[in-house]
């Protein structure tokens, strides 16, 4: 259980989903968390669940502890020149869920030796089931553990080394849209081959499931899975290196270090 006040600063789909994972697992409760946005009007469901709103950044993070900063890249700079006089450096933890933002770049443009976690989510945190991976260059032990426990309450998390962060974003945060493309493209694979569309979209996406469980649960390596199902001249052998011909594993790994390229370029192009 956290006892101490946090401000998520820019409250959109990954700050509501994380207050929402922080009560429903626990770890606080609602009036802990203040969550802040231009249009309060849109936090109108959060207030009746008993969360503080405001479109006051200042004072949300002069009252809080824990300040977390979920805004675009583009509205960073001008969001730290806001907050920058109701700063504490002994009593608060910055976390930071912007791509392409770095610990030191935060610190610079306070102009204050703050401890910062980066935190880089995906959108699966809406339903639990997050790929979170968290760096910092100066966050005490203590804080770490205590930014791993609020993330996995929305899925898993690992601590990787900041300069990999930007490759982070994109294997884990822009991956949800990869895994998503390649399930569509299964699914209108087999609309083409006799399923209802609407039939087809649940089987792609259920089969697509269990391939990542057993990976997960079993601890096992994709082609040790693969050999399971590839037998001599067999159907799965033949559509695999179909596809493979066709450069399915090219496109996937083109598509990744493309989209990493992007993601360290987002704050720099403010």
């Amino acid at each position: 259980m956290i006892d101490k006040k946090i401000a998520i600063l820019g409250s959109g789909n990954i700050g509501l989903s994380l207050a929402k994972g922080l009560v429903k697992a626990g770890i606080c409760e609602a009036g802990q968390i203040t969550l802040t946005r231009r249009n309060i009007a849109a936090l109108q469901p959060q207030t009746e669940a008993g969360f503080l709103v405001s479109n006051d950044n200042f004072r949300a993070v002069k009252e809080a502890s824990i300040v977390i900063i979920a805004v675009l890249p583009q509205q960073l700079n001008k969001l730290l020149d806001e907050i920058k006089p109701g700063i504490n450096l002994e009593n608060q933890l910055f976390i930071s869920v912007i791509s392409g933002v770095s610990c030191a770049d935060i610190k610079k443009q306070l102009q204050a030796e703050v401890q910062v976690v980066r935190a880089m989510p995906n959108t699966a945190i809406a339903i639990g089931h997050s790929m979170t991976c968290l760096a910092t260059d100066n966050a005490s032990a203590e804080n770490l553990n205590l930014v791993k426990s609020m993330f996995n309450t929305v899925g898993l998390s690992i601590e990787i080394n900041e300069e990999l962060m930007t490759a982070a974003t994109a294997l884990c945060a822009c991956g949800i849209a990869f895994f998503l493309r390649s399930i569509r493209a299964a699914s209108q694979g087999g609309t083409e081959i006799g399923f209802h569309a609407h039939d087809a979209l649940k089987m792609a996406a259920q089969t697509a499931k269990g391939a990542a469980d057993l990976l997960l649960q079993l601890a096992s390596h994709p082609e040790q899975e693969i050999d399971k199902v590839t037998s001599p001249k067999g159907c799965t052998i033949a559509g695999l290196n179909e596809m493979e011909h066709n450069g399915f594993s090219s496109a996937m790994i083109k598509g990744i270090k493309t989209s990493a390229v992007k993601a360290g370029e987002l704050y720099k192009e403010d």
